[in-house]
C-alpha cells in the first residue's frame, strides 16, 4: 500500500514540475511543431545526397495515388 502512495506521489510531482516548464507530459509534440524540427534535416540530407530527383518523383507517385 505505500509502495503505490508512494509511486502516486512521485507522478504527481513528476506532472508539476512538466507543466511548470510548459511541457506537455505526455510527450507529444503539435504537428507543425514537428515538421519545422523536421524540414532542416531534411533540407540538408536532400541536398548532401542529392535526393531531389527522388523527392519529386515519390510526392508525384502519392499524388497520382491520391487522385490528384
Amino acid at each position: 500500500m505505500a509502495d503505490t502512495a508512494t509511486r502516486t506521489i512521485i507522478r504527481t510531482q513528476g506532472r508539476r514540475a512538466y507543466t511548470a516548464f510548459g511541457v506537455r507530459p505526455s510527450g507529444t509534440r503539435h504537428p507543425l511543431v514537428a515538421t519545422a524540427m523536421v524540414l532542416p534535416l531534411a533540407a540538408l540530407l536532400v541536398v548532401v545526397f542529392g535526393g531531389w530527383d527522388a523527392v519529386v518523383t515519390q510526392a508525384s507517385s502519392v499524388g497520382v495515388m491520391l487522385g490528384r
